[in-house]
């Protein structure tokens, strides 16, 4: 077909197909980059289809109430996998022991916490509701000195050791300048009570021949806060070394 160009010609440009095909290869890596940032990032819910593989971590919990110790597996289940939104959640727990006194309350509470595990959303309360469980038959100490008022306890403080590893929730111990700190107030306490239990009995004091499961002063008191044996008073104050609570601020 013959065109007649009736206007006077003032320039022309010879039509590259290199850049044809560089312009449509940039329309589309664009167009992948707008399908990402606007995919749906998967959120933990019930209906969550299991993975044939988990991760998983166990903790150990012996108590000085049975001879047997408990074995509390968590597993973990990986969302967003490969993206800037991955999450690690738990997904379900299994509690094993020798000892079958407790076997059908831990097989009931294994499938609720599952439960509140994969119907999403903040499962950390778990933690604060396990761990306001009291025996009526009395709790103990652990070895350090730490009171745990009942079994269940400890399976909370298991659950939130694993939920701080993965990232659910937030570690605010203690810095490494608040441990110098109460290091020292401990190490001139024990100087000060040490040299004056030497002098009223006029004997030396072997602090390596006492037979004690605590990790503080043998005198200390319980914190109300980390309800650990570790309240001491210093300078007319009362402070926490495990902890570093005070009443002085």
């Amino acid at each position: 077909m013959t065109i007649e160009i009736k206007n006077k010609i003032v320039g022309y440009e010879v039509a590259k197909k290199d850049a044809e095909v560089s312009d449509k290869k940039t329309q589309e890596t664009e167009n992948k980059k707008e399908a990402v940032a606007t995919a749906e990032i998967i959120q933990m819910h019930e209906k969550l289809e299991r993975p044939d593989m988990l991760l998983g971590s166990t903790y150990k919990i012996k108590t000085p109430q049975s001879e047997h110790a408990l074995y509390i597996t968590i597993n973990d289940v990986l969302l967003n996998q490969g993206t800037e939104h991955e999450l690690r959640r738990p997904y379900e727990i299994f509690i094993n022991s020798k000892n079958m006194d407790h076997f059908q309350w831990i097989v009931a509470l294994t499938r609720i916490i599952s439960a509140v595990f994969r119907k999403g959303g903040d499962a950390t309360f778990l933690v604060d509701e396990l761990r306001s469980v009291f025996d009526p038959r009395g709790g103990y100490f652990k070895k350090g000195g730490k009171y745990k008022p009942s079994l269940v306890c400890e399976i909370g403080d298991a659950i939130e050791c694993h939920m701080k590893m993965i990232g659910m929730i937030k570690d605010n111990g203690l810095d490494d300048s608040q441990k110098q700190m109460l290091d020292a107030k401990r190490k001139e306490y024990e100087a000060i009570n040490c040299k004056d239990i030497g002098a009223s009995n006029n004997v030396a004091v072997d602090e390596t021949s006492s037979n004690q499961t605590s990790d503080f002063p043998p005198n200390a008191m319980l914190c109300k806060k980390c309800s650990t044996k570790a309240v001491i008073s210093m300078d007319g104050c009362m402070t926490c070394l495990s902890c570093g609570d005070s009443k002085c601020g």
